[in-house]
């Protein structure tokens, strides 16, 4: 008990870590580019709530290391961290875009790192794929948001995509159940946050960046699409063959 105990307290100050790192990242960022309340605010908001999160996940875990893996996306979040404080504040003023590009360009660099980095040292779990994809998918609607304000709202299908499909799987249980690995599924996913940070760079003209942004949207849409298809499928056949009633039983003799 006491060992476990220990390894828990280890944890616990490894998710502390990142909250400071978080807060430290805003020390850094707010003085530079004179951020205002609303950012500073959403970035602790953000530190705030990635530790209690995380804190209760790895409690519940019962992991015995945090792992390299998690580290490299612990970083990943403190980055997305920023980037949202960064986004928050383009509200009140005019966002520092090469900031803003730099910080999410390396969060999605690394997007690819920590898996690599769980196969090889063999600290591959179910909380660091948890933790990975929810990282991803905040940042993705993170910049949905800010691509939004530049292009229109419906940009914001694209982040809140994953959001409503979590929230239709507790209506229908079925959409829970586990999918089969699929490349096209994760070249897709990786191609929003691609195709988001282009829009948002402003490098491009105005048309262009509308049709980097409709081509990412209309991917999601076929690869949501397709699983749900595949999953509805696969929720009939998997449904027991319905008991006949015990009169239509009886011979017709009788």
């Amino acid at each position: 008990m006491a060992l476990n105990n220990t390894y828990d307290a280890r944890l616990q100050q490894e998710t502390a870590l990142g909250a400071g790192a978080q807060i430290l990242l805003l020390a850094l960022l707010g003085p530079a580019i004179g951020m205002g309340p609303v950012g500073w605010l959403t970035g602790l908001a953000f530190a705030f709530a990635t530790w209690a999160v995380l804190s209760r996940a790895v409690h519940r875990s019962r992991l015995r290391s945090f792992g390299p893996a998690n580290r490299v996306t612990l970083g990943r979040a403190t980055l997305v961290g920023g980037v949202t404080a960064l986004v928050a504040d383009s509200f009140e003023s005019a966002p520092p875009v090469t900031l803003l590009v730099a910080l999410t360009a390396v969060a999605l660099l690394l997007d690819g790192v920590d898996g690599k980095v769980a196969r090889r040292t063999g600290t591959s779990s179910a909380l660091g794929a948890r933790f990975d994809m929810e990282v991803d998918a905040f940042l993705i609607l993170v910049l949905s948001v800010y691509v939004s304000t530049q292009l229109g709202p419906w940009v914001l299908l694209i982040g809140g995509m994953r959001y409503a499909f979590v929230a239709a799987a507790r209506l229908a249980p079925w959409l829970t159940a586990p999918l089969p690995p699929s490349f096209a599924r994760k070249t897709v996913a990786a191609i929003q946050g691609i195709c988001l940070l282009v829009a948002g760079a402003e490098l491009l003209p105005a048309a262009a960046s509308l049709a980097v942004v409709l081509l990412a949207l209309g991917s999601l849409v076929w690869s949501f699409g397709r699983d749900v298809l595949w999953l509805w499928r696969t929720s009939r056949t998997a449904r027991p063959a319905p008991t006949r009633p015990a009169r239509e039983l009886v011979p017709s003799g009788r």
